[in-house]
């Protein structure tokens, strides 16, 4: 028994020193009980290829957020959990984050249908999360801050510039999308959109697929003969998660071109493109609010954090990662200012806040718990960048609930 208490005395005293030794750790930090912070992000499964760079990007953030001296004196901890692209797990795994660790705050999820899987339980518990993906919108939740787009910040901007002389004039569109809430009410906002510009549902092809789907050819050339039919048409994607790579791979394939059929995706940034043979895809499209392209003195400070936590020059960043930081950046700056980390203090002190972003805009925390942000539409370069070709000149407020969509058409949108 001597021993054993021996032992653990003495791990526990080397633990210490240890922290006290770390870079920007001072001594009433170490001795302070940690900020917690929960990592809620897919790191196996078929979202594992975008999501494990955002649990990166958490983690570079803690390690910077010590480093300049925590947090109201306290260091920050992250707790990593993986919920596998398994939707109703998602729910257990911020259940387990919220009551068995305590979390102060939570980054997670990039499907719509993970993120409607924990916002009852983020309610319930009174939790916070930090949702850093572009969505479809059509919600609002006082535990949820939503730090990508909304419908009127990506998606509506990019079917415009399709339609404009500078995109091609598209006068058909085919909605190619995942089997889930996010692809399926986009594309029902798109349709109503569309059908308010003159382009009927004749005009308009709507397919879906399952998560992981890899068979790709019968579609694209539906796709080709939908497009031989006289009319300029393009495509947009909002195909999630590793499939894009088969589909991608099936566009070369079938020599569609971006100067025939261009095809503009909301979910594929420089990440998803890391794994694919870029060059028959030159010129096709993606609208995001940041690329790693971007020429800002922003984005040159969180390229260079990035590529020091890295330590892979390999390793890109793409908007959700942008997103991530600007999110953790408010919610740092949100907890200096109320002095805590409750929850319910914190929460009205993340409204109104206001940060340089590395899209080279200065971004704001709006009452809807949406961000003020700007539209870009992207080329795919063949290295896998992105040469911006078009981008709104200031920063646009998020609409979260849509004039297409009936119901909530007469919701205040901002």
């Amino acid at each position: 028994m001597t021993r054993s208490f021996t032992l653990t005395r003495r791990a526990a005293l080397a633990g210490f020193a240890g922290a006290l030794a770390a870079p920007g750790i001072k001594p009433s930090m170490a001795q302070a009980a940690p900020i917690k912070v929960g990592v809620l992000h897919s790191l196996s499964g078929t979202m594992a290829i975008s999501e494990t760079a955002l649990r990166d990007t958490v983690l570079m953030m803690v390690e910077h957020q010590n480093s300049k001296g925590g947090l109201l004196g306290r260091r920050l901890e992250a707790v990593v959990v993986d919920p596998a692209s398994n939707w109703p797990l998602f729910a257990e795994k911020a259940r387990e984050l919220l009551q068995v660790h305590r979390v102060d705050v939570t980054f997670g999820c990039w499907t719509s249908v993970s993120r409607k899987s924990v916002l009852p339980v983020f309610e319930e518990l009174n939790g916070m999360l930090f949702y850093p993906v572009q969505y479809e919108g059509e919600e609002e939740s006082k535990n949820i801050f939503y730090t990508g787009a909304a419908p009127n910040q990506q998606a509506i901007p990019a079917v415009e510039y399709l339609m404009s002389d500078d995109g091609g004039g598209a006068k058909r569109i085919a909605l190619l999308g995942t089997d889930y809430v996010y692809p399926r009410t986009t594309n029902r906002i798109l349709r109503g959109f569309l059908n308010s510009k003159g382009i009927g549902n004749a005009d308009i092809m709507e397919e879906y697929t399952p998560f992981g789907h890899s068979d790709w050819q019968g579609i694209v050339a539906r796709v080709k003969r939908f497009a031989s039919e006289g009319k300029k048409t393009a495509i947009v994607s909002t195909i999630n998660g590793d499939a894009n790579v088969p589909f991608y791979r099936e566009l070369g394939n079938q020599g569609i071109k971006a100067e025939d059929i261009p095809c503009v995706a909301f979910s594929v940034g420089e990440e998803e493109l890391a794994g694919i043979d870029t060059r028959p895809l030159v010129g096709h499209l993606a609208a995001w609010n940041y690329f790693m392209s971007v020429q800002s003195p922003a984005n040159t400070e969180f390229l260079n954090l990035w590529r020091a936590y890295i330590k892979n020059p390999r390793r890109v960043t793409n908007d959700p990662m942008e997103a991530t930081y600007t999110g953790f950046n408010m919610w740092a700056q949100a907890v200096t200012q109320a002095r805590t980390t409750a929850v319910d203090a914190v929460r009205p002190a993340v409204i109104g806040q206001k940060f340089a972003a590395p899209a080279g805009y200065t971004e704001e925390m709006l009452p809807n718990h949406h961000l003020s942000k700007p539209v870009m539409i992207g080329e795919i370069q063949a290295d896998g960048q992105f040469n911006i070709v078009w981008k709104t000149p200031n920063a646009v407020p998020a609409e979260n609930w849509s004039q297409f969509i009936p119901e909530n058409a007469n919701r205040r949108r901002g």
